[in-house]
């Protein structure tokens, strides 16, 4: 048996590529400093790999606009807060999903009740995906924003963006799409999408490090500043400057973290360049990376989802039908048995980790009745995965039933 087997990629990715790990490490040892335009040349440096990062992510994500508009900040609830608070006013109205996250479900709320913002959850199918007729039922004439989790953390399914994007576009409303499970695992084009504001976490499948994110601000839209404070730049305002990324971007930012990103993007370009049989530029080397990392865990999670369908009294949440959108997440009960008992058992006598719990979905596990239950056990294989891991976790789960 060995040390860990690791079933909680939806959580963070782990481990990541060897490549990532030792960029982080070089460079912070050798340009460790404050980054700055007009700083000494380790900061020129360190600024110019910041700018090449923003630049890298930009093609990434399909975002023809200016590079500086890719915006760093703590992780993807960071950057919704940013999002959200800096668009919307009282008198507004937002449209969520019952199968939005924490990140947003609390946003909501708080928005709702201190700040006087209308919003209407909208629900979702048996199978996990957004009722679009719904949605499109519950825009008014002052809804100002359509916020949408592009995959489920509980469920796996992977909503349709440019319905949901062409239905925000018709009435005006700001489109926001909460990318922290698809982002390295799901192609995402903000242009062809009509997404305003995309945002994305470093540490799930973009095979960054916990600690930084991000959001990416289409042209024509603008968000106030969350905070103010220094930028190394126009430092005789008094007030927080204008422009982007400066304008959501105070104080000093994550060196390492933005290393960790930008080695990780180069790992992707790497990647799908094996995966193609000519030359391309960085964002057709990344789709190619994308489509194989996505292929890759889906053999594992269908496995897995076709083992659990052989084991008397387990029940899997959702839909597993293998022609639908979907990431390498499923989630699933033993009969008699609470969630946090299977995932302490399966991890004390088979060193699996797994996550067990609500997982900041609590509206999922409504629906699903799973409240009672402790919620589910959450099951996410990753690109490095072995299939070797997923026949130890298929004996251990059908042990224990």
């Amino acid at each position: 048996m060995k040390e860990n087997y690791y079933f909680d990629n939806a959580a963070t990715t782990w481990p990541k590529p060897e490549p990532v790990y030792q960029f982080m490490d070089s460079f912070f040892r050798s340009h460790g400093v404050n980054p700055g335009r007009s700083g000494s040349q380790l900061a020129v440096e360190a600024e110019q790999m910041i700018v090449e990062t923003r630049s890298m992510l930009a093609q990434f994500f399909g975002f023809a606009g200016d590079p500086s508009r890719v915006v760093f900040t703590l992780n993807a609830t960071d950057s919704l807060n940013t999002a959200l608070r800096g668009l919307v006013d009282a008198g507004d109205h937002v449209i969520i999903s019952q199968l939005e996250h924490n990140a947003v479900l609390r946003t909501a709320n708080h928005l709702e009740r201190d700040f006087g913002v209308s919003v209407t959850r909208v629900a979702h199918s048996d199978d996990g995906y957004l009722d679009l007729q719904a949605l499109e039922s519950a825009i008014q004439g002052n809804t100002k924003a359509i916020v949408l989790n592009h995959a489920s953390n509980v469920l796996g399914t992977v909503q349709d963006l440019s319905a949901v994007g062409a239905l925000a576009r018709q009435c005006g409303a700001c489109f926001i799409v909460d990318s922290a499970q698809t982002a390295g695992v799901v192609p995402i084009d903000m242009q062809q999408s009509g997404i305003g504001v995309l945002t994305f976490t470093g540490h799930k499948g973009l095979f960054g490090p916990m600690g930084v994110g991000g959001m990416i601000v289409a042209d024509d839209v603008e968000l106030r500043a969350p905070r103010f404070g220094g930028t190394g730049v126009n430092s005789e305002s008094p007030f927080q400057p204008d422009g982007y990324p400066h304008r959501l971007e105070a104080g000093t930012l994550s060196i390492p973290g933005v290393a960790g990103l930008h080695a990780a993007q180069k790992w992707f370009a790497e990647l799908g360049a094996q995966q193609l049989a000519e030359s391309a530029d960085h964002r057709a080397c990344c789709q190619a990376a994308i489509a194989h990392i996505h292929a890759t865990e889906m053999e594992h999670v269908n496995r897995i989802a076709a083992g659990l369908k052989n084991i008397p009294a387990v029940h899997m949440l959702g839909s597993h039908a293998e022609d639908q959108a979907r990431v390498s997440t499923l989630s699933f009960l033993v009969d008699g048995t609470p969630a946090q008992q299977m995932s302490e058992m399966l991890d004390a006598d088979y060193h699996i980790s797994v996550r067990a719990g609500l997982h900041c979905a609590p509206l999922v596990h409504e629906s699903f009745q799973t409240i009672a239950a402790g919620g589910a056990v959450r099951i996410s294989p990753g690109y490095f995965t072995e299939a070797a891991d997923v026949d130890h976790l298929l004996q251990a789960i059908g042990d224990l039933v």
